[in-house]
């Protein structure tokens, strides 16, 4: 009798955590490595959003808290979905996690059985059809190339939609491509939405405040308020606020998923960190000038890697409009032979060629769905990212 239960048999371990793991372990050899592949601010949190975590600690905050979050976090989430998004949500249609993983986790162990679908824009955040698997629905995967913005569109959504679809992920700006769904795009995808009611939605918004568009940002259900009863709006600090390893996300959805859900997490984690609650609170609360300074820095550091990628031959690539990464096409490269003589066939070995050649970690299209090309984080030091792509032009330079 094997150990393992089958639903994990068929999941695979996270490609991109896999990828920094790697990374850190050659550093640990002493290797020169510049790793491109954690999808992580490197900026430090705040100094005043730590403070209100110290305070928290002072003051005796570190117990059990309600299972979904403290009364003062869902008050703070529910104003920033009125203050940012025009939703409203009662505090019993709110929910806080360890994470935004946490909560989409949630979202499809407490709604799934087995044979429902979940349909799936490629390229996707690496997660999502594992963590379908693992609750024993099924991925519908729809490619979404680069020529239509790396974006569904209604028809593609329209064919996707079975008698067994469950739920539809949407993810803008998008992980890997920084892809971003604009107005008309929304309220086209809304449009065939609500023709089809037993789709819910969820709307994976923890990229929002890093967007370089003049458009402002724009959630699904704030443009199509009819889709509310069936949509979670997921959000977090990880990205916004670079709170990665505060572990903080949360959702706003219908009363009766949101119950399920925190249902589901109070035999699993049960409540989030206290601590990270109460700076989160803090986050949300606090003065969001700073936001701005982060989107030019992280706008000049995508400008900075688009211009080195353009000087490559065989690479091209789209401009990401929001998110830090950039997602290159390395068509150009494939086939290609190394100085050892292996031709290059795929995006895996592209990437594995680039950290074995010239030390640089990046992640391979095909993790996202969507190959050739390969993910490059930006959010680390203009230093750093010219290294990068001065290594990148010499690995390929040398190929035959």
């Amino acid at each position: 009798m094997s150990l393992i239960s089958k639903r994990l048999l068929s999941v695979k371990p996270s490609p991109t955590l896999g990828a920094t793991q790697q990374a850190a372990e050659l550093k640990a050899q002493g290797k020169h490595i510049l790793s491109l592949s954690a999808g992580e601010p490197d900026f430090a949190t705040p100094a005043w959003i730590c403070d209100a975590a110290t305070e928290a600690m002072q003051k005796g905050q570190t117990r059990y808290t309600a299972v979904g979050g403290t009364p003062e976090l869902k008050r703070a989430i529910a104003e920033k979905f009125r203050k940012e998004n025009d939703l409203q949500y009662a505090p019993e249609e709110i929910i806080a996690s360890s994470g935004g993983k946490h909560i989409i986790f949630n979202a499809l162990l407490a709604t799934l059985n087995p044979g429902d679908e979940v349909i799936i824009p490629a390229p996707y955040w690496v997660s999502y059809p594992d963590m379908v698997t693992i609750a024993e629905g099924t991925s519908v995967l729809v490619p979404c190339p680069e020529s239509q913005g790396f974006k569904m569109t209604p028809e593609q959504l329209t064919r996707a939609i079975t008698p067994r679809t469950k739920w539809l992920i949407l993810n803008s700006p998008g992980n890997p491509t920084g892809s971003v769904y604009s107005k008309d795009e929304l309220l086209g995808l809304a449009e065939v939405l609500r023709a089809h009611p037993h789709v819910y939605i969820l709307s994976d918004d923890i990229y929002e405040h890093i967007l370089f568009t003049e458009s402002p940002f724009w959630t699904l259900v704030q443009l199509e308020p009819r889709l509310k009863e069936r949509t979670l709006t997921m959000n977090g600090v990880s990205k916004s606020y670079a709170m990665t390893g505060w572990r903080l996300g949360y959702g706003g959805g219908p009363r009766q998923l949101i119950k399920a859900m925190t249902d589901l997490q109070s035999h699993s984690t049960s409540n989030p960190c206290s601590i990270s609650q109460a700076a989160t609170v803090a986050a949300l609360q606090g003065n969001q000038t700073f936001l701005k300074d982060w989107r030019q820095s992280f706008k000049k550091r995508r400008d900075l890697v688009m211009e080195g990628v353009r000087t490559i031959p065989g690479l091209s690539c789209v401009v990401p409009q929001g998110a830090f990464y950039l997602y290159p096409s390395c068509e150009g490269i494939l086939g290609k032979k190394t100085p050892q003589g292996h031709v290059l066939s795929n995006d895996e070995e592209v990437c594995q060629y680039l950290l074995e050649s010239v030390g640089i970690s990046v992640v391979h299209g095909a993790a996202f769905g969507l190959s050739p090309y390969f993910r490059i984080s930006y959010a680390t030091d203009a230093n750093t990212l010219k290294e990068a792509c001065m290594l990148i032009g010499k690995a390929f330079s040398v190929l035959n």
